[in-house]
């Protein structure tokens, strides 16, 4: 069943879970945007973003951060929400020892939360950031950025402006060892009311190229 409940820091924590049949199918968990603002991890973009990753062989994890949904607990200013999603990957490398790569993608204010568990969990070796609120929430925790990765956003977001976010990506760009690939979709707003499938075919089509480039990698290797 998709329907998942496990142990969190306050509590229980609310989730859906696609796995593949594969033991060592890579692993990738899924954020959702600000809970005192209607987000749950049923938000339309954090949906596409799980099923995304799954066509793309990941077997993955999306979760409601304390106190959305059945999930226990209260909202925590980001400092349990980022513990919530500590927990949230504890659980799925429980259920897939054998996965052969991990990657967090989080949405808004989930992007922040996925962007400061990729600094404490040096396993995750690529993220996808839509809409990062870098207007809102201090980002200079990334110094550096541990791992390369997607950040993409909409041209006409008024909530997390496209100057805002091109801004951090291009300070993340000019850092060494990594690479920034930063994206944006024309017209699209917050919420991807228009664009949505371009930003999805467009996290798509990053991810399995950085996924070919690891099994090119280790085919040489080997």
């Amino acid at each position: 069943m998709p329907e998942v409940i496990f142990p969190g820091p306050e509590g229980r924590l609310e989730g859906r879970l696609h796995s593949q049949k594969q033991k060592d199918a890579p692993i990738a968990i899924i954020m959702h945007p600000h809970p005192q603002f209607g987000g749950t991890m049923n938000n339309k973009v954090v949906y596409n973003l799980h099923y995304a990753f799954h066509r793309l062989g990941f077997s993955v994890l999306r979760f409601n951060f304390r106190g959305v949904g059945r999930s226990q607990g209260e909202f925590d200013q980001g400092i349990g929400e980022l513990s919530d999603a500590a927990s949230a990957l504890d659980y799925l490398q429980a259920l897939h020892p054998a996965a052969k790569g991990c990657w967090v993608a989080g949405f808004s204010f989930g992007a922040w939360i996925g962007m400061q568990l990729l600094m404490r969990r040096p396993e995750i070796e690529g993220f996808v950031s839509v809409s990062p609120p870098a207007n809102m929430y201090d980002f200079s925790f990334l110094a550096p950025c541990p791992s390369s990765g997607l950040i993409i956003n909409g041209e006409s977001d008024r909530i997390a402006p496209m100057a805002d976010v091109t801004k951090l990506a291009e300070k993340l760009q000019s850092q060494k060892g990594i690479t920034i690939t930063h994206t944006t979709v024309p017209e699209a707003n917050h919420l991807y009311d228009k664009g949505m499938e371009e930003m999805i075919d467009i996290v798509e089509g990053y991810v399995h190229a950085r996924m070919q480039e690891k099994a090119a990698a280790a085919a040489a290797e080997a």
